[in-house]
């Protein structure tokens, strides 16, 4: 009887922070909070500077608010860079619009093996 050998490549941690990442980019061009939520951990904070006034809120109910249904988003979407120590993670992502960019910096923890946003901050930039 012969054994058969099934090797499975596992993900490096840049590619399942990548992964993470993607799920709240592309949760939130689809308006599909239930993508969005899986990049963040259920305390994630956001905190964001508005009309000059600190803001500090958990993410995913902010998201959940203000994520209505309807047709994707035009907008353009990348990973500027991700920063890896041990069980800790930083990514930056741009999110385009035609008039203004976000400039969102999450910071990530492996928990229990998988990558989840625990904070983002972010910067309104226009163009």
């Amino acid at each position: 009887m012969a054994i058969q050998n099934v090797l499975t490549a596992q993900e490096t941690d840049q590619e399942l922070i990548e992964k993470t990442v993607s799920y709240y980019l592309d949760g939130g061009t689809n308006n599909d909070f239930e993508t969005l939520k899986k990049a963040f951990h259920e305390n994630a904070t956001m905190k964001f500077i508005s009309d000059s006034a600190y803001k500090e809120v958990n993410a995913l109910d902010f998201f959940k608010k203000g994520m209505k249904p309807g047709p994707k988003q035009n907008r353009k979407t990348s990973i500027i860079s991700v920063d890896i120590t041990g069980t800790a993670a930083n990514a930056k992502l741009k999110i385009e619009y035609d008039t203004f960019a976000f400039i969102d910096y999450m910071n990530l923890l492996k928990i229990d093996g998988q990558w989840k946003v625990v904070s983002k901050i972010f910067y309104r930039q226009r163009k």
